[in-house]
């Protein structure tokens, strides 16, 4: 598959037959602008949306035909398997900032993991309920989702082998949220491949725990 961040919470995850699933798409200019990332352009099959914040959901504002998946439980899109795990946006039980939805994905035989707004430390039992994760999609920016800390702690958790941070402070995005750097410190080993985008295989899995930085493409 190859995994390709535009921006915020937002990837396009192309599968090895073509299929392409979008995450989260942020509204741009959303927040009063606070979201600079560009429009996105890109023609997609499947549309995940893991809470109705506009920096998430901005489904209207995509073209084409595409399926769109919420929610908690089992759903397919366009041959792909996903399932939705309820949590939350803040620590508080969502009483702060409402429900968030995790979705895993299966594709190409690998198991990727979009971890959403999530706002609170996972249980074992919860960690346990999702199962393996090959490709993990985590926040790590902080004050609106977990911290960097939480993040590491959640990654290595899930045990998965490959982790994309995203949701962290860049240069045109005016939330007052952390940059990666916190995170990158709490993990140790990075990557940072100066691309947006990456191919992961199965094989790809064989030389161990990567964390790999993305540049925003938008």
């Amino acid at each position: 598959m190859n995994v390709k961040w535009l921006g915020h919470a937002t990837f396009v995850i192309t599968s090895s037959d073509g299929t392409k699933i979008l995450t989260d798409p942020y509204k741009p200019g959303g927040y009063d602008g606070a979201v600079g990332y560009g429009p996105i352009t890109e023609s997609v099959d499947v549309v995940t949306v893991s809470h109705e914040h506009e920096d998430h959901n901005d489904v209207e504002g995509l073209t084409g035909q595409f399926e769109v998946v919420r929610g908690c439980g089992t759903h397919q899109g366009r041959g792909i398997r996903f399932h939705g795990y309820g949590c939350f946006h803040d620590g508080t039980k969502g009483s702060e900032r409402g429900e968030n939805t995790i979705f895993v994905m299966e594709i190409d035989g690998l198991r990727l993991c979009h971890l959403g707004d999530l706002g609170h430390p996972l249980s074992t039992d919860e960690i346990k309920e999702i199962g393996r994760v090959d490709v993990l999609l985590v926040p790590v920016g902080g004050h609106f989702t977990i911290d960097a800390k939480q993040a590491a702690s959640i990654a290595d958790a899930m045990g998965a082998w490959i982790i994309i941070p995203m949701h962290f402070k860049t240069e045109v995005l005016g939330f007052p949220i952390a940059p990666v750097d916190e995170f990158l410190k709490e993990m140790g080993s990075y990557e940072r491949p100066e691309a947006s985008e990456v191919e992961i295989t199965p094989e790809s899995l064989k030389e161990g725990k990567r964390v790999i930085v993305l540049e925003h493409a938008l």
